[in-house]
């Protein structure tokens, strides 16, 4: 098979890694891709929003399945697309990626059919959401109604904060389009984990479990990231939380979607807080998540690709995932300055020391290759992500791993798999 991954981040490399190692490939390409996805996959230089280069890619060269890594490309259609042209893509439709698309979509959906979620309401006036926020009190949740690569919540401690957050959305429009309208949200107290499954609209298959770090510094401390690490499993995750998730949250909204006219096909990953062993529903995406892809897919045995089929021929009953039993733990590396503004161009120094290490691996993220050197090149550089016997032997050889590594500016937080200590 002739497989296209579509998508340049660290969970894409995490996607090609996992696949290059399925015996029914032949070559792999990944679109635009990063430095280190280059040592597997051929890279093609397009970008993944660019549909319609993608698609005469896929034609091109006869591409047997293509993966879609990005929100991006499954929100405007993707899918779709590849499908009225007899091609075979992994991933949700473009009605079905409304559900990450929109929040207020989503946060509807949730109401109706009675899926566990923080109370919210929805504003596309500026003055209406202030008058809300002033009624409702602090702490509270602002967030965008569109994609943000993940930026788009802030976690509000005070009324003034909550302010102006909805200032920055729907006036400065910080994050453009996305802002045009701003959910406000119920604050929810608990510990968030990441609950990730395949579907094929029927049968659901779920990941391991995962808990992702999205604050930028230590102690979920500074604004919200597109993540600065996650670990596998996640303790809070007990056997009944897993089962309240899927009852009482993925088989409804799968149910539900299929029942509007929205069959969803690929993998719901749903960001939860959980709370005296009940989960709600923080976020649905539509896609993998980054980092959580990254020590997920380290724990995951067998062969991933006839798991990709199977979820869009609509046979995913057939298959199961066996799990290896030691935990992950994935510490992103970050440049100075991420989420805000940063340098590129900065030396990679350690990559090779860090190759040699049994039981870890440097997933690339924002890299490029400059006169033969690895240099940084986006705001997330690195996911270093290692195996260990149990939790504290993870974290162990993960840092250890993260310490060889070196770029001037480099940030990285030091507590990622703290929390799942207190489980011991």
């Amino acid at each position: 098979m002739k497989i296209l991954v579509v998508g340049g981040g660290g969970r894409e490399h995490a996607l090609v890694w996992k696949i290059a190692q399925s015996p029914k490939v032949t070559r792999i390409y990944c679109a635009p891709g990063n430095a280190g996805i280059s040592e597997q996959a051929t890279i093609v230089p397009i970008k993944a929003n660019d549909l319609n280069g993608l698609l005469e890619f896929a034609l091109q060269e006869k591409i047997d399945l293509t993966v879609v890594g990005p929100e991006d490309p499954l929100t405007q259609g993707i899918v779709d697309l590849f499908e009225s042209k007899g091609l075979f893509i992994f991933g949700a439709n473009r009605k079905a990626a409304e559900i990450e698309g929109s929040k207020a979509f989503a946060k509807e959906m949730m109401k109706k059919y009675h899926i566990p979620t923080a109370f919210c309401e929805i504003f596309d006036n500026r003055n209406e959401a202030v008058k809300y926020i002033r009624k409702q009190g602090a702490p509270i949740v602002v967030k965008t109604d569109g994609l943000a690569a993940g930026k788009g919540v802030i976690v509000c401690q005070t009324v003034e904060e909550a302010i102006q957050s909805v200032d920055k959305i729907m006036v400065e429009k910080i994050f453009g389009e996305a802002g045009n309208r701003a959910v406000i949200e119920e604050y929810l107290v608990g510990e968030e984990a990441s609950y990730i499954a395949f579907t094929d609209g029927k049968t659901i298959l779920p990941m391991a479990s995962s808990q992702d770090h999205k604050p930028i510094f230590d102690g979920d401390q500074g604004p919200n990231t597109g993540g600065m690490g996650a670990y596998s499993p996640a303790p809070v995750v007990t056997e009944g939380v897993h089962e309240k998730i899927i009852e009482k949250i993925l088989r409804p909204i799968i149910y539900s979607m299929g029942e509007k006219g929205r069959p969803y096909k690929g993998v719901l990953y749903a960001g939860l807080m959980i709370h005296g062993g009940y989960p709600k529903v923080l976020e649905f995406n539509a896609r993998f998540g980054d980092p959580e892809t990254q020590p997920v897919l380290m724990r995951m045995k067998g062969d991933i690709v006839p798991i990709l089929e199977a979820c869009m021929r609509g046979n995913l009953s057939q298959h199961q995932i066996e799990w290896d039993n030691r935990p992950s733990v994935c510490v992103v590396m970050a440049s100075k300055g991420y989420p805000g503004d940063y340098e590129k161009g900065k030396i990679i120094r350690g990559l090779k020391e860090v190759s040699r290490m049994e039981g870890v691996y440097a997933f690339h993220a924002g890299t490029a290759l400059r006169d033969g050197q690895m240099i940084t090149n986006g705001g997330r550089v690195l996911g270093v992500t290692g195996l260990g016997e149990d939790i504290p032997r993870a974290i162990e050889r993960t840092y250890q791993a993260v310490k060889k590594i070196s770029w001037d500016g480099v940030h990285y937080r030091t507590d990622i798999g703290q929390k799942a200590l207190c489980w011991l």
